[in-house]
C-alpha cells in the first residue's frame, strides 16, 4: 500500500466528490455517519494514513515496526482455521498483506483443547517476540478472559457472546443488525410472516446479533417470536448433515415461509434439507443467509445473503492492532465494518 494516495483517488473510487472526502476524514463540514463510514473505510483499504479525526487510529508512522529491534511477530490465535470458502480466508490476507508491508511476520497459532482447558498458550510460541495477538474462531470465553488478562496487545475478530463474556480488549465485527433487519423486513412485506431462524444463536457474537435482529423485526412487524419454529441447537449438532436436519424441519410446528441461516453454510445445508422433503425453492419456501460465500452463487437457486466486506475488515484489523501496539493504554474500540444485502434467486426482493 502507498502512502501517497491522493483524496481524490479516494473520491473518484467512491463516485463522490474530493471535498466530501476532505470534510470526512477530517471530520469538517456536514457529511452523514454513513458516508463517513464508507469514505473511512475505503481510505483505510487504500492505504491513507493523514487521519486526523479524534476517532481515526493511529498514523502507521507511530507502529513499532519502524522502531529497530522492536518485537516483529503477530500471532494468529484460532480453533479452526479459515477454509478457502469462509470470509476469513480475505480477511487473513488483507491483514497479512498490511503487516508484512510493515515489517512483520505472522505466526498462526491453533488452540486445542488443551490449551482452552489449562489455560495456557501453545507450547511452541515465544512470547517474547510477540508484538501482539490477533484472534479469529475464537469462542471460548474462558480462554478469550485468560487471553485479556495478559497484557499483550489483542485484538478480537468476532467474539463470545458480550453479555456473557468480559472481552478488555479492541473487537472487530461485520455490521450485522441492520442489514439482517432490512434484509427480513423486505421479506415479510413481500408476504412471508412465518419466519424460521437457524443456527446456534449463541455461538457467538455476531450470530447472537443476528438473532436479535430477527426477534426485533419479528416484533416491530407485530409477528410473534417462536423458539419452537426455531432451529437453535448447539453449534456441535450436525447441521451439515442434510438428513438430520431435514428431521428437524419436518419436526417444526408449521413449515415456516422463510428460512433466516445465520450463515450461508446453514443456508446450503437447509437447501438440501428441504429437497429431500420434496419442497420448491423459492416456489413453497425460501432461504436467506448471511456471508456471501463463493458457493452462494453456485447453488440451484443463488443464495439471498448478506455480504460481508472481508478485505476491508483485514486491513482494518491491521490498523486497529497497530494502533493498539503504539498506543496500549488508550480505550478499548469496538468497530463494525458495513455489510451488503444481496437478493438473489432463493428469496427474491419484492419489487
Amino acid at each position: 500500500m502507498s502512502n501517497r494516495v491522493t483524496l481524490q483517488e479516494i473520491a473518484d473510487s467512491l463516485g463522490l466528490s474530493r471535498n466530501t472526502v476532505s470534510r470526512a476524514l477530517n471530520n469538517t463540514g456536514n457529511v452523514s455517519a454513513n458516508t463517513r463510514n464508507k469514505i473511512c473505510q475505503a481510505a483505510l483499504a487504500m492505504g491513507y494514513k493523514q487521519f486526523v479525526s479524534a476517532d481515526s487510529i493511529a498514523p502507521l508512522s507511530e507502529s513499532p515496526s519502524l522502531t529497530p529491534g522492536a518485537k516483529s511477530e503477530i500471532a494468529l490465535f484460532t480453533q479452526a482455521f479459515p477454509g478457502n470458502s469462509h470470509s476469513g480466508t480475505k480477511m487473513l490476507e488483507a491483514f497479512h498483506h498490511k503487516i508484512d508491508s510493515l515489517g512483520y511476520k505472522l505466526s498462526i497459532n491453533i488452540i486445542r483443547d488443551y490449551e482452552i482447558n489449562n489455560l495456557c498458550f501453545p507450547a511452541n510460541i515465544n512470547l517474547e517476540n510477540i508484538a501482539g495477538i490477533i484472534c479469529m474462531e475464537l469462542f471460548s470465553t474462558e480462554y478469550s478472559e485468560f487471553l485479556c488478562k495478559q497484557d499483550i496487545p489483542l485484538l478480537f475478530v468476532d467474539t463470545p457472546i458480550a453479555q456473557k463474556c468480559n472481552i478488555n480488549a479492541d473487537v472487530l465485527l461485520m455490521e450485522n443488525l441492520s442489514s439482517v433487519y432490512h434484509m427480513l423486513d423486505s421479506m415479510i412485506g413481500a408476504g412471508n410472516k412465518r419466519i424460521s431462524f437457524v443456527g446456534d444463536r449463541y455461538h457467538c457474537q455476531s450470530f447472537y446479533e443476528r438473532w436479535q435482529a430477527y426477534v426485533s423485526v419479528l416484533a416491530d412487524n407485530h409477528l410473534s417470536v417462536d423458539a419452537n419454529s426455531c432451529i437453535l441447537a448447539e453449534d456441535s449438532s450436525p447441521y451439515s448433515d442434510a438428513q438430520w436436519l431435514s428431521q428437524q424441519i419436518a419436526a417444526l410446528p408449521a413449515m415456516p415461509d422463510l428460512f433466516f441461516c445465520a450463515n450461508d453454510f446453514l443456508a446450503m445445508s437447509v437447501l438440501k434439507a428441504l429437497r429431500l422433503l420434496g419442497k420448491k425453492i423459492p416456489e413453497e419456501v425460501r432461504i436467506c443467509g448471511f456471508d456471501d460465500a463463493p458457493e452462494s452463487t453456485l447453488t440451484e437457486p443463488s443464495l439471498t445473503t448478506v455480504k460481508i466486506r472481508s478485505s476491508s475488515m483485514g486491513y482494518t484489523a491491521a490498523e486497529l492492532l497497530l494502533s493498539r501496539i503504539a498506543n496500549p493504554y488508550i480505550p478499548f474500540k469496538k468497530t463494525y465494518i458495513e455489510t451488503d444485502i444481496i437478493y438473489r434467486a432463493s428469496a427474491p426482493e419484492l419489487k
